[in-house]
């Protein structure tokens, strides 16, 4: 690693420290020619993930999105933003883990439904009822009572 300082390569690192959720380490650094000391951060590198839409177009994978759906899916529920955000992580390393470059969003729909389903019923019938589309009660009700029966 280069110092910033003195442009030297030669380092040594004094402490490394786990962040950001153990997805991050955080090393303190000191320049062995100048002795000032930097920060360094390290990361695994991912492979960026397309999301193909039900109308064909590609969109770069967004964690935000499936948070932003969850959060509105469990507005005035008793789910707390470290479940979401844990919920939100679980789908995401899911997604990593297909080894894939682009993902239907069908996969990450079904993904955030099977999470949400351990979570919350009635957030789950909530995310349900817009990633479904459904167009009237009855195709509604006709899902709750599949899902009543699978129980």
């Amino acid at each position: 690693m280069k110092c910033m300082f003195c442009g030297n390569s030669e380092s040594k690192v004094l402490d490394s420290r786990s962040a950001e959720e153990a997805t991050v380490i955080r090393r303190r650094r000191e320049c062995l020619a100048c002795a000032k000391r930097f920060t360094t951060y390290e990361t695994v590198e991912t492979t960026p993930i397309l999301v193909i839409k039900n109308n064909g177009t590609r969109q770069p994978f967004s964690a935000d999105k499936i948070k932003f759906g969850v959060i509105k899916a469990c507005e005035k529920r008793p789910v707390t933003i470290s479940q979401i955000e844990e919920l939100v992580a679980v789908v995401s390393r899911r997604v990593q883990n297909t080894m894939e470059q682009e993902v239907r969003s069908q996969i990450i729909g079904e993904l955030v439904m099977e999470e949400l389903k351990k979570l919350d019923d009635v957030a789950y019938v909530r995310f349900a009822s817009v990633y479904r589309k459904f167009t009237d009660v009855t195709t509604f009700v006709n899902f709750i009572q599949e899902k009543l029966s699978s129980k």
